[in-house]
């Protein structure tokens, strides 16, 4: 029998390579607000949102430029700009994402997709790798009441919506970052697995509480079978 028949799985950098528009589409969020490029504030900026990657996109900008209307305009700026490059086919799986996916799936556990993005891109990324039907619940923040990573809310929210698992602890938790692994931790999962896909590396996975450290997601369907085998 499976311990673990909810598995929550974090998209770009995880399950998806998006060869780095993050920062490209920051560029252009940074770029309507004046930011200029190459400039000591730029750079800042720049390390802010490179350390809080997995993070909501929109808290993210309200640290970065203070009052809400500012903060507003650059996240419609970068949604914009990042779903632009998503059209322009930038996006990619990861390799073996989609056959991980399909075989939790096949084992009898429920996955879903989680982003710090907003809907309309998280729908963007979605469409542009065919995967609108490969998983029953996507979330994004708003789904959430609105609160994204290092917060909870998400994972929590799958456990809640999916009905999929009886107690917290038979989630598994899997991302690239620290605010993937923090949002884990603090949800209350059984197994964090970090990747080394995306952002974070492997010290910074362990620090913020990753019970799994894995080369990518292709690996993650034998690591929860081996944790499974071992309780």
């Amino acid at each position: 029998m499976n311990t673990y028949n909810l598995v929550v799985l974090d998209m770009a950098g995880t399950t998806v390579a998006d060869g780095g528009l993050v920062e490209r589409a920051f560029a252009a969020a940074a770029d309507r607000l004046g930011v200029e490029p190459g400039s000591a504030e730029h750079a800042t900026m720049l390390d802010y949102v490179r350390a809080t990657m997995g993070e909501s996109k929109i808290s993210v900008f309200r640290h970065l430029f203070g009052d809400e209307t500012r903060a507003q305009t650059a996240n419609t700026a970068f949604e914009e700009a990042y779903g632009t490059l998503v059209d322009g086919g930038l996006i990619a799986p990861v390799p073996g994402a989609r056959e991980a996916v399909e075989r939790l799936t096949a084992e009898g556990r429920t996955v879903v997709l989680s982003t710090g993005f907003a809907r309309v891109t998280q729908d963007a990324i979605l469409a542009a790798l065919g995967w609108q039907d490969l998983v029953p619940l996507t979330l994004c923040p708003a789904d959430a009441g609105g609160r994204g990573r290092p917060y909870p809310d998400m994972v929590l929210s799958a456990f809640l919506r999916t009905g999929a698992v009886d107690s917290v602890r038979s989630v598994a938790v899997a991302g690239d970052t620290s605010y993937d692994m923090l949002s884990g931790v603090r949800s209350g999962a059984g197994l964090v697995a970090g990747v080394l896909t995306g952002a974070h590396g492997r010290e910074d996975l362990a620090a913020a509480g990753a019970t799994h450290v894995l080369g990518s997601i292709a690996e993650l369907p034998a690591a929860i079978a081996e944790s499974e085998a071992a309780e």
